[in-house]
């Protein structure tokens, strides 16, 4: 049987900075996500449909008029 992969680490947000990005323009948050790491950073209209899975290394904006307005990991 081949071993369970290791994920990749996550960057690490200062506690309470995923709060930081909501607010913001959504391209000025995407450019400050990936500057501190994350590597797939992924906007979404409000109600989307998406899967749950968990991506390690991802950062999910729900962007309203351009805006974030939520923001989480994975």
């Amino acid at each position: 049987m081949a071993p369970i992969p290791t994920p990749p680490a996550e960057p690490q947000e200062p506690q309470g900075s995923m709060d930081a990005y909501v607010g913001l323009a959504a391209e000025g948050a995407e450019q400050q996500a990936r500057e501190r790491g994350w590597s797939t950073v992924r906007s979404l209209p409000p109600g989307a449909i998406i899967t749950m899975e968990y991506l390690a290394g991802r950062l999910n904006f729900e962007v309203k008029e351009g805006v974030v307005i939520r923001c989480w990991k994975g």
